[in-house]
């Protein structure tokens, strides 16, 4: 049977490369997207549901299908008010999950990001801890929360510090051995493969994904 998936965050880096590839996969027969801009250039099985992802729960009859991909997030760069930053990283994800509970849809994804600890000082940290335990908390049967490290690929907007920082990186990541290997950038066409391989996996024991688990999954499949 085929599978219909919703995506959050489409125009994004990961979400962008997740759509992509959702639009190969021949498991798949229709895709809603649910964001505040339309996407030209689509092909019909795709559907796009345009609006305000802060009110995410004006969409609820549209909101059904067989997975939810939430690739959601923004920076302190773009996002400098830290409560409208938390209704993005934390309220969108949040809200879909008790939606996707609501309409019976067993298989949620979402980013979140290495060090995400709800007890953490820093808001970043504190913000993404928060959403990943309010997002387990509706239960959902197949629940993955992937915390890939610094991510990689080309935006379509300046982040300089993430730059600069991505360029520190690729100098040093080859002193990166055992536990620091989850520090390393992660590419996120990988991790767009990862998470379809995770929602289409009979079973998987690990709801907590890292980089490096991102990679495996990656290159197992």
């Amino acid at each position: 049977m085929k599978k219909t998936a919703i995506i959050l965050g489409a125009s994004g880096l990961t979400g962008g490369l997740l759509l992509e590839q959702l639009i190969k996969d021949e498991r798949y027969d229709s895709i809603k997207l649910f964001s505040r801009s339309k996407i030209e250039g689509l092909p019909s099985k795709v559907t796009q549901h345009i609006g305000d992802l802060l009110k995410l729960e004006q969409f609820k009859a549209d909101f059904t299908a067989d997975q939810v991909f939430c690739c959601i997030g923004t920076t302190k760069a773009k996002t400098p008010d830290k409560d409208l930053y938390k209704k993005i990283d934390y309220g969108i994800p949040v809200a879909a999950a008790k939606l996707a509970k609501a309409n019976a849809i067993d298989t949620f994804l979402v980013i979140s990001a290495l060090g995400a600890n709800a007890k953490s000082n820093v808001f970043y940290n504190k913000t993404k801890g928060e959403m990943e335990r309010d997002v387990l908390k509706q239960n959902i049967k197949k629940t993955f929360i992937l915390q890939p490290s610094l991510i990689g690929g080309e935006r379509k907007e300046t982040r300089t510090l993430e730059d600069i920082g991505k360029t520190i990186f690729k100098v040093i990541e080859p002193l990166f051995f055992g536990k620091l290997k989850q520090y390393k950038i992660t590419d996120p066409k990988s991790m767009a493969h990862a998470m379809i391989n995770l929602a289409n996996r009979i079973s998987y024991s690990e709801v907590f994904i890292t980089s490096n688990d991102i990679k495996r999954i990656t290159k197992n499949n």
